[in-house]
Parts: C-alpha cells; sequence; structure tokens
C-alpha cells in the first residue's frame, strides 16, 4: 500500500503564503474590499446586509483559521490579514437549496464574550437575519456556543439546545447557531437537509485547531467541512492576522480576488504576460489556498485549472537559465497545483516531471535499476542513505521483513535530499518542493516521485534493533563510507549513473552531484578531515565524539534562504560543492561558511543571547581554522582584520549594546578578547558545564544568560570579567557583577583604547 505524507493543503497552504508579496503590491487604503464602480461584485447586496453597521469584529483567543469561496453561490464576507496588504476571507455566505449559511474561520466568534467587542453582535444578529430568509421571527437554536442570552437580548427567539439533541428538534427550528465542532454523520446529514429545505444555518470552526488537537492529517474528515462543502465553502489550514486594534476591520464587501474561481479568472488573464499588483496577489493566495480544500466531488473549479495547466505546460518548467519568477502569477499558481496533485497521486500515476531533467537530474536513458538490501540500524536516527536514486515517475518498493523489532511504526522512505522549500522567493530556479517522504505501510510500501532523487530510509528517534530493508526499483548512484568502502569498490562506484553522489562518515555525509566527485581518486583523506573537523567541534560544544547521528551537508541550485543555513541538513549552493570536496583546499584554507553552519548546529540557547545568534557559532569556525586547519592566530574571514578599529570605534560611540547586538564581527570580537586572553580551555569547560546543568538552572531569558555567562567564565579563568563587560557595553547585572569582584580585575591589553569614554 503507498501512503502519502503531507496532504495537498499543506503544500498549496506554503505555496499561497508566498504567492503574495512577492507581486509588487500596489498602495489601496482599504486592501481586499470592493471599489464602489464597476468592479462591484455581484454579490455585494447581501454582503453589504450582513455588513451593515458593522465596522470591526472581535479577534478570538486565537488567530483564526481562513475560508475558501468556491461555489457559484457563495461569496466572502469578512477579510483577516495575511502579511502586509494582503487579505484572505475568514467569513462566508451561501445559497444552499432554499436556505442559507454563514460560516466563519473561529467557533470563538460566536462566543457571548466576543459578542460584546466591537461590531461582533450587531455582525451576528446581521447573519441570523440573514439565514432566516422570509423568517420575521426567526425560532433560533443555539447549540456548543454560550450565544442564546446575547441573542435574546437583541430581540430574537433564542433557546439553547444540546448538539446531541439538536437532530430531533430541528422541524421547531429556523436558523441553527452551532458552535466549534465536527458534528457526526447523522446531524450532519440531518443539518444539510434543514438547510437544503429553507433553514438557517451560522456556525465556526477554528480548522488549524481542530487538526491539532484531533491530530488529524488534514480537514477532509471534519463535519463542518464536509456540511459546507455543497454550499461551495471550505475552510483551509492557514491563519490569518488580526486587521485592527480590537479584530478585524470591515471597509465594505470584499471583492472578486477573494472568490476562488474570479480569482483564477483575473489570474487567468495574465496568460504570457509578465504582471503584478495586489489584485493579483490576492487572487494567487486565495486560489491556491481553496484548490487545496476543494472537495473530491467539485468539478467546476477543477477542470478549469487542469484546462489552464494543459495550456501552459511548457512554461511550468522553472530552471537555473529560466526561473520562475513573481511576475508570473498564473504559471507559479498552476505549478503549485501542479506540485499539490503530485503529493496525492498514487504511484502508478506519476510521471517523470520536465524540470526534473534540469534539476535533481535523470540518470542516463541506459541505466538498470536494482534491487539492494539495506542494513538499517534503527538506534540511528534520522535519514539512512541506500546508495540508490530513484528516477523520476519511476515507482520504488521498500520491503521490510515482518520480523523487524517494532514493526515499521515510525519509519518512512525518502526521496530527495533537497529539502528545502522556495514557494517564498521572488524566483524560482527549480521547483520549489521536490522531495516526498511517505511512512512505510506494513511489509511493502511504494512510492514515485515526479522529480526522483536520492533514496533515504527514515528512523525515528528511540528505536532500537536492526533490520534489513530491501528497496527496488532505483539505480545506483556513487557512494562512499568511510572505513566501510575499499578502493576498488569506489573505483567502480564513482562511475553509477545516478546524479548525485554521497560520501559519508558516522560523523558527516557530504552530498553533491556526481560529476563533482567521480574525478575523486580516494575519498579517504578527505572523510578524515571532515571527522576531525566534527570531532573538533563535540570537543568545543563538551558533547561526545561519537554522534547519535551523523551531520548532513546538500548542494543544492537554490535554498530557502541565504547562501548557506544550518539545519538537518545544512544547505548550500551548488558551487559550494567542489569545495566540499578538496581537501587540500579544506586543510590549508578552511571554508568559513560551512564551518559557521556546522558552529550553528553546536550552539546551545544557554550560552547564546540576543545579538549572539551569528556570533557564538563563529567561535567553532575560529577553533575548527585553529585546532585542525593550523591556522595561527584569528582568521578566517577579511572582517576579522577590521576588529580593532571596529572595537575602538564602538568604545569611542559609547558602547551602544544596540549596535554590538546588530554587527556580529563587533560582537565577535568580544569573544576573540576572551580567546587571545584565555586560550580555548575555558570555553571547553563552561560548555560542558552548561551541558551539565539541570532544567532548573538553566537561564532562562537573555538578561540572566548574560549575567551566567559572565560569572562562569569568570570563575573558569579566575578573573572578574566585570569591568569588561561593561567596556564592551554588554549589559549585566549589578548583583552578578558583585559576585566576582573576588577575583583579580583583567583587561585585554590596549583595551579599552585611551581617550574611550
Amino acid at each position: 500500500m503507498a501512503r502519502r505524507a503531507r496532504s495537498v493543503a499543506s503544500l498549496l497552504l506554503a505555496a499561497s503564503v508566498a504567492a503574495s508579496a512577492l507581486l509588487g503590491l500596489a498602495t489601496r487604503p482599504r486592501p481586499g474590499y470592493a471599489r464602489p464602480a464597476a468592479d462591484r461584485p455581484p454579490w455585494a447586496a447581501d454582503a453589504e446586509a450582513l455588513l451593515e453597521g458593522v465596522g470591526e469584529i472581535a479577534a478570538p483567543g486565537a488567530l483564526p483559521g481562513t475560508l475558501a469561496v468556491f461555489g457559484d453561490d457563495a461569496f466572502p464576507v469578512l477579510l483577516g490579514g495575511a502579511g502586509g496588504k494582503l487579505r484572505v476571507p475568514i467569513a462566508g455566505a451561501a445559497t444552499l437549496g432554499k436556505g442559507r449559511v454563514v460560516a466563519l474561520a473561529h467557533g470563538a466568534f460566536l462566543g457571548a464574550g466576543a459578542a460584546k467587542v466591537a461590531d461582533t453582535g450587531r455582525f451576528l444578529a446581521n447573519a441570523v437575519r440573514f439565514v432566516a430568509g422570509a423568517a420575521r421571527t426567526p425560532r433560533v437554536g443555539v447549540a456548543a456556543t454560550d450565544l442564546a442570552p446575547v441573542l435574546v437580548a437583541r430581540g430574537f427567539a433564542a433557546v439553547e439546545v444540546p448538539a446531541a439533541a439538536l437532530a430531533g428538534r430541528l422541524d421547531a427550528l429556523d436558523v441553527v447557531v452551532l458552535g466549534e465542532g465536527s458534528p457526526p454523520d447523522a446531524l450532519r446529514e440531518a443539518l444539510e437537509a434543514f438547510v437544503r429545505r429553507g433553514g438557517g444555518l451560522v456556525t465556526g470552526l477554528c480548522p488549524w485547531g481542530w487538526k491539532q488537537v484531533t491530530g488529524a492529517p488534514d480537514l477532509a474528515g471534519n463535519g463542518l467541512q464536509r456540511l459546507l462543502a455543497p454550499a461551495g465553502l471550505a475552510f483551509t489550514e492557514a491563519t490569518a492576522e488580526t486587521t485592527g486594534p480590537k479584530g478585524y476591520v470591515v471597509a465594505g464587501p470584499p471583492g472578486r480576488a477573494f472568490h476562488a474561481a474570479r480569482a483564477v479568472d483575473l489570474l487567468a488573464a495574465t496568460a504570457g504576460a509578465k504582471a503584478k499588483g495586489l489584485d493579483l496577489a490576492l487572487a494567487s493566495r486565495v486560489a491556491q489556498e481553496a484548490v487545496a480544500v476543494l472537495p473530491p466531488g467539485e468539478k467546476r473549479l477543477r477542470a478549469r485549472v487542469r484546462a489552464l495547466a494543459r495550456d501552459r505546460a511548457a512554461h511550468l518548467v522553472p530552471t537555473a537559465r529560466e526561473p520562475l519568477d513573481a511576475d508570473r502569477p498564473l504559471d507559479r499558481f498552476l505549478l503549485a497545483v501542479a506540485v499539490a496533485d503530485l503529493a496525492t497521486a498514487a504511484p502508478g500515476d506519476v510521471a517523470a516531471h520536465p524540470a526534473a531533467a534540469a534539476f535533481t537530474g535523470v540518470p542516463p536513458p541506459g541505466a538498470r535499476a536494482t534491487s539492494r538490501a539495506v542494513a538499517l540500524d534503527l538506534a540511528v536516527p534520522g535519514w539512512h542513505s541506500t546508495g540508490l536514486h530513484a528516477v523520476p515517475g519511476r515507482p520504488v518498493t521498500v520491503r521490510v521483513p515482518v520480523t523487524t523489532d517494532g514493526g515499521v511504526a515510525g519509519l518512512a522512505v525518502r526521496i530527495g535530499a533537497h529539502a528545502d522549500t522556495l514557494w517564498h522567493l521572488p524566483s524560482w530556479p527549480r521547483v520549489p518542493a521536490i522531495t516526498l517522504e511517505t511512512p512505510l505501510s506494513g511489509a511493502t510500501t511504494t512510492v514515485a516521485s515526479a522529480f526522483g532523487g536520492l533514496v533515504y530510509l527514515v528512523v525515528p528517534p528511540g528505536r532500537t534493533g536492526l533490520a534489513s530493508v530491501t528497496v527496488d526499483g532505483a539505480v545506483e548512484s556513487p557512494a562512499y563510507v568511510l572505513d566501510a568502502t575499499t578502493k576498488a569498490q569506489w573505483a567502480e562506484a564513482r562511475r553509477a549513473p545516478g546524479p548525485w553522489a554521497e560520501l559519508s562518515t558516522s560523523k558527516l555525509v557530504l552530498t553533491v552531484p556526481s560529476e563533482v566527485v567521480r574525478g575523486l581518486d580516494d575519498p579517504a583523506p578527505l572523510l578524515r578531515f571532515w571527522d576531525r573537523v566534527l570531532d573538533a567541534d563535540a570537543d568545543l560544544a563538551g558533547i561526545p565524539r561519537a554522534r547519535p547521528r551523523p551531520e548532513r551537508i546538500v548542494a543544492d541550485v537554490e535554498i530557502s534562504a541565504g547562501y548557506m543555513h544550518s539545519g538537518y541538513p545544512i544547505m548550500t549552493h551548488l558551487d559550494a560543492a567542489p569545495r566540499m570536496v578538496d581537501v587540500g583546499l579544506l586543510a590549508t584554507k578552511g571554508d568559513w561558511g560551512l564551518f559557521h553552519e556546522l558552529g550553528h548546529n553546536h550552539q546551545a540557547p544557554e550560552w547564546t543571547f540576543e545579538g549572539t545568534g551569528e556570533v557564538t557559532c563563529n567561535l567553532f569556525a575560529l577553533y575548527v581554522l585553529e585546532t585542525v586547519c593550523g591556522f595561527r592566530g584569528i582568521g578566517g574571514h577579511d572582517a576579522l582584520a577590521e576588529r580593532g578599529a571596529k572595537a575602538a570605534a564602538h568604545v569611542a560611540a559609547g558602547a551602544p549594546f544596540a549596535a554590538w547586538k546588530a554587527d556580529p564581527f563587533l560582537a565577535l570580537a568580544t569573544y576573540v578578547h576572551l580567546i587571545e586572553g584565555f586560550g580555548w580551555a575555558p570555553f571547553r569547560e563552561v560548555f560542558a558545564a552548561y551541558r551539565a546543568l539541570p532544567d532548573a538552572e538553566r537561564p532562562k531569558d537573555d538578561a540572566a544568560k548574560r549575567d551566567a555567562w559572565m560569572v562562569r567564565f569568570a570563575r573558569a579563568v579566575g578573573r572578574d570579567l566585570g569591568p569588561f563587560f561593561v567596556a564592551w557595553g554588554v549589559p549585566t547585572s549589578e548583583a552578578a557583577r558583585a559576585s566576582i569582584r573576588d577575583l583579580p580585575a583583567w583587561m585585554p591589553p590596549g583595551f579599552p583604547p585611551r581617550g574611550a569614554k
């Protein structure tokens, strides 16, 4: 059985959040609401009835979700913020049969507390009147919320009805107000029939909250979601920011861009042209969120999107040479939809995506699929390399013996090392999401990726034992494991057809294009160098050299942030790949960027306070450059040469802490003083002491972190560092400074400079 781990909604949500402000937003005083002229939407009169006398409504205790409006008889009513000038629907209304529905993306909107804030009570009264239709004095049943007294005070004949009894009371009601929840099938069916014959429904749900509480993979199983689907409304997995001091400002009926079908029309009008503007940014966001949650039976909008995708297929292939930029909103929307569709396609229905040829690459046509048994150490969490590459569009099967200790619970198969998503970037030189991770299900799991990539087996933390897992259907890739692969084996392996290669130790895995290593005769010296780097990082951090799992560094054509970033894996651009495997260059000149990112992975929050996130990681770079690469003195980055002048200017300016925090190399100069004054031993001692602290003794806020760092380092070196911290302008408490005054005072030679304040 094949399964997919990520929902379509989560993939499209990531894309829609990005769609966004990348389109060059024009200034407009009331973002998202309809213009009073020709752009007036067809639902304006109904929306005005719902919004009469309403200028702002309350914010619930937690951010509400958002609502997709896609039906012919549905329309948006209220908007929330989505970053900058972007807006998204948080309430909508629709006609269903002879009745009407109003839905809000948080049940707390329907509470008595919210009704007292701003114009929320007025809006709820308007909603009840709207869905009541012709009923002059509607009989209102209120379930799963405390709104009944509020409605009574506003002149309605409202009574509380237990949710369990609601289905049996519908014949005596004209309107139902149903708060947060997921009605069971019997009640859902009764409510749908009630509305279709002329009843009214006002309801609400916090969709992301329901998912969180229930652990559901998506919203498809929620009873309200299923109830609203025939009306052309659906909750999404996104959230909406407030737009006013009390919650959500109302400025008139929302415009056409907030109805998904109209949003797609707006995007379609840009086909073949470069375009930007607020309406397109709004439309792109709305359309993507809606497509993510369309019910299975919806056909019209799906057909429209698929027809556009067929027409624009040749334009949905981003490459480094011809990236897909934000001024092509239709193509970015269609590609996002295509990626989401691939996430739910059965393995047999997945074809190779044309963009795969550019990245991550396709093995040569003659490359033969193989079967490989992988010895899996379940005590090592994370990605386990298999030395195999999945061909784009070709199914891969994973077989796990039923005797595996603990079964397959938590185990997964992953295709692709390039885990960064690019939805938020203004330019896409590759498809923004190209990896796949699928839980193993039973003895056999089959998966397929349209983009291909290296095949991994993923182990969750906390497992033990060994398993022999067989992977079928992928081709071999160049793979070398230190102290396991012989030179003769590598001579053959480096010619393997897979386009990506991995060089591994128990401490680090390097993932690079295969062409980078095909000329590498012996990876052993390179990997022994990297092991020394990781051992140095461990020594400084005060952790064992033996690691629970290896670090990973992956080269990519584009990454989610910066030139490199830390994490699992560390990500870098392709131009770093040759340096990663050049032991001569690394051993003599080092690589500040890679050592810096590894430093991030070894930072501890207890001794990293505000302003030092990009500073204390560099201690590891300096330590590796000195102890592994043999640097004499402080070096490795051009900015370090200016540290003396920077320190003097900083002190001369009064040593403002704000300036210190804002300049990582200025702040690093403070630590360099300590390195030059006392060496590395106290850093190793203090970092190890932090590791051993019980939770109750760990500093929790920045002030406590600064105090603790100063005091612990001072005790380690036997010197009073209070005046040193004061001279640098790093704030510490009087009590902390007093606690180390019994030690001899210390200041670096020539610091602070003469004449400094």
